[in-house]
């Protein structure tokens, strides 16, 4: 009976480049980067480079700014939606408490009680005072 041997097949050589057949090396076939340079770094366009990664970094920290705003606005407004529910019940509460049967009723511990006899005018003439 014969043993089970595992096959090695070669492996085909892309056509092109050393680097495979990724994404990156593509993108570098299609637009030829290495002719840019051979003659050393293009100076001529560093600061159209410089200008454009200030204005990315402008843009992410507008946006890191405008995000952490956001989370702000939702904090207070959370909290003032929490102080809302604090005034109505607390101002409830007053209006409660401020009732005349509520203040006799509280009063009657010290000995206060509640008149029966309406309120009159004091009439003071001119003369008198």
């Amino acid at each position: 009976m014969a043993d089970n041997k595992f096959r090695i097949e070669p492996k085909l050589k892309s056509s092109g480049g050393s680097s495979g057949s990724g994404v990156f090396s593509t993108i570098e076939k299609k637009l030829k980067l290495e002719n840019y340079f051979e003659e050393g770094f293009p100076v001529q366009h560093l600061p159209k480079i410089i200008f454009v990664m200030v204005l990315g970094l402008l843009y992410i920290s507008n946006t890191h700014y405008a995000e952490k705003t956001v989370r702000k606005i939702n904090a207070m407004q959370a909290e003032v939606e929490d102080l809302r529910a604090d005034y109505t019940t607390k101002k409830a509460d007053l209006m409660y408490a401020s009732k005349q049967s509520e203040v006799a009723r509280k009063v009657g511990t010290y000995g206060l009680k509640e008149t029966l006899k309406p309120p009159y005018k004091v009439v003071v003439k001119k003369r008198e005072y």
